[in-house]
């Protein structure tokens, strides 16, 4: 029975290379190569090398097909800080994926048995699409609010089943996803030239996935927006004079100032000091605004009741700062170091280059311009479900978001992140306004077409009739939901299969034991 249970296992030294291999095809469907289906490929390939592997063999196929995979994905972060975090966020995430691929393991291992085998074909996919969700919610929260950078979801803004985003979030895909591929993988397990019609199950089903439109939104008017890329030396090692940073971004704001606008935008790290507290920062923000006739949406790093944020500024002329919106999630070790004391001395060098810790921003992320409530975000916030779901829960009609890549270059970072924006554009059924110091500046509509992009590191606006929207898609409706359940799902199904296999042990010991005596 325990060898039915394992499945047929393939050698570990052919798991190895199938991990790595998974691992290179799961990060080829996010950009730059952005080839959707290769992560389909990697899925199974990983499912494979699964079925059938004890503890310690699932745990090490698991390690080096999250460590390929994060290490394709995340190699821009090496530019910031180096190598050393970079590598130390790569393995803490290859063992958040071991873990997740020990427990589909044992879903292969126990389900079989577990007194459902006539249903296994179908329960199967569906544990183990809910055991990836759950390494996902767990990887996106912990440690330190998580990294939610590379779920399986965010590899398709673009792909057939994006419109899938606007019914069931991110949380929802990623669990679609591994149930296709998971069940393609159990049809051929099980396959046979008599049973040839099982493979219409899984064909029927991504016909339907494919075929579900996005979710239709109700459009309330428009508002004219300029988004202005500076291309100021916004990089934390950048070599700059005091004061270059706003002078860009004011030079390249310039050009659109007579343009009939409704708002101006800027991006994250474009000034150099905050206008609270800087008198001619406060007059060149004066200045856009009143030659527009429009508010600014600003950014400073600011100085309030004692403590430092990371600030998005609405300002109107006049009047000075009307609304603040603190980023909520500042990056751990990039943006404040978490348990500084315990860390130092592990590479005081390192962390004593973020020499300043920003406090995590409580105030709703939503800010009323020209009547029209706005939802508001800041770089890696972007990947964070809950801020950009509770500002439409909150009745925002587009979405801003600015952002500062010149830390990254003309690495991925960048297309990965406007990737992200893409899916939270569809998710949540708004218009989103994705604004860069250096790049990619865009503005993509809800059903996730480009309207509207500048490129690569050189100064310039967007000027244009930003759609608004009301309403709210499944996906936002529900919120954290779908991802509860999916992961409550793999967990409950788990649970019950060790159970079942642990009665039915116990019943074939005591029989053992009476035909003993």
């Amino acid at each position: 029975m325990e060898a039915h249970a394992r499945g047929r296992m393939i050698p570990l030294w052919l798991a190895l290379p199938l991990a790595s291999g998974a691992g290179l095809l799961l990060d080829a469907g996010f950009p730059d190569r952005g080839m959707w289906p290769l992560p389909f490929i990697g899925v199974g390939l990983l499912l494979v090398a699964l079925i059938g592997r004890s503890a310690g063999g699932a745990l090490l196929v698991g390690f080096v097909a999250g460590a390929t995979f994060y290490l394709a994905l995340i190699q821009w972060a090496s530019l910031f800080l180096g190598p050393l975090p970079m590598g130390a966020l790569v393995a803490l995430q290859a063992a958040l994926f071991a873990l997740g691929c020990l427990l589909i393991s044992l879903a292969y291992r126990w389900l079989p048995t577990s007194g459902a085998n006539s249903h296994a074909r179908y329960l199967v996919p569906s544990a183990i699409a809910g055991l990836w969700v759950l390494r996902e919610m767990v990887a996106s929260t912990w440690p330190y609010g998580g990294f939610s950078w590379g779920r399986l979801a965010m590899s398709q803004s673009e792909s057939p089943f994006s419109d899938l985003l606007s019914w069931v979030g991110l949380s929802g895909v990623s669990f679609l996803m591994v149930s296709l591929v998971a069940l393609v993988v159990e049809m051929l397990r099980s396959f046979s030239p008599a049973r040839w019609g099982d493979a219409v199950v899984p064909a029927l089903l991504a016909a339907v996935l494919v075929a579900l439109p996005t979710w239709p939104m109700s459009s309330t008017g428009s508002m004219r927006v300029a988004a202005i890329q500076g291309n100021g030396p916004a990089g934390y090692f950048d070599d700059r004079d005091d004061g270059a940073l706003l002078a860009a971004q004011y030079e390249a704001t310039l050009p659109v100032l007579d343009r009939d606008l409704d708002v101006i935008l800027w991006p994250e790290g474009s000034t150099d000091r905050s206008p609270l507290d800087d008198a001619r920062t406060a007059a060149a923000f004066d200045r856009v605004s009143r030659q527009a006739g429009a508010p600014l949406i600003g950014w400073a790093v600011t100085e309030r009741g004692g403590l430092t944020y990371n600030t998005q500024i609405l300002w109107q002329q006049g009047s000075g700062a009307v609304d603040f919106y603190d980023k909520r999630h500042p990056v751990p070790f990039g943006e404040y170091v978490p348990d500084r004391e315990f860390w130092r001395p592990f590479a005081p060098d390192l962390i004593d280059l973020v020499a300043r810790d920003y406090t995590p921003g409580s105030a709703d992320a939503v800010f009323t311009v020209d009547g029209v409530p706005t939802g508001i975000n800041i770089c890696f916030d972007i990947a964070d479900d809950v801020v950009l779901r509770d500002s439409v829960l909150e009745g925002a009609q587009v979405i801003f978001s600015a952002s500062n890549n010149a830390d990254f270059g003309r690495t991925d970072q960048s297309a990965q992140q406007l990737a992200i924006a893409r899916a939270r554009a569809i998710e949540l059924g708004r218009t989103v306004v994705n604004v860069s110091t250096v790049g990619l500046t865009a503005i993509i509509g809800p059903d996730g077409r480009t309207l509207a992009q500048l490129p690569w590191h050189e100064p310039g606006s967007i000027v244009a009739e930003v759609e608004l929207f009301e309403g709210l898609t499944p996906a936002a409706a529900a919120g954290g939901w779908f991802e509860l359940a999916a992961a409550g799902l793999g967990v409950g199904v788990l649970l019950m299969a060790w159970s079942s296999n642990g009665s039915a042990r116990r019943r074939a010991e005591s029989m053992a034991m009476r035909e003993r005596a």
